[in-house]
């Protein structure tokens, strides 16, 4: 698994930058992402992919250990599109 610090620590030895200023650059970049999410924006980043909010509407279940139904209230999720630079370096 990378974490945050994972992915910073490799910003600063790639670029030259102390640790604290890849990690303030990373979360800024998620930040971005997420304010453009919740405020139901689409984030692309060319080469990498896109973040998109889907809105699923509510809808009945099945409770798998009593069998009764249940109402599973409306929601917002966000899904990731991965691009084809992305696609193609998974599959090679």
């Amino acid at each position: 698994m990378t974490t945050t610090n994972d992915i910073a620590a490799n910003i600063a030895e790639t670029h030259g930058l102390s640790r604290a200023q890849a990690k303030t650059l990373v979360e800024a970049v998620f930040a971005a992402v997420t304010k453009a999410a919740t405020s139901g924006e689409e984030t692309s980043i060319p080469g990498f992919g896109k973040f998109k909010v889907k809105h699923t509407p509510e809808r009945e279940a099945r409770n798998p250990a009593t069998g009764a139904t249940i109402k599973v209230a409306a929601a917002k999720k966000l899904t990731f599109t991965p691009g084809k630079a992305l696609k193609d370096a998974l599959n090679h």
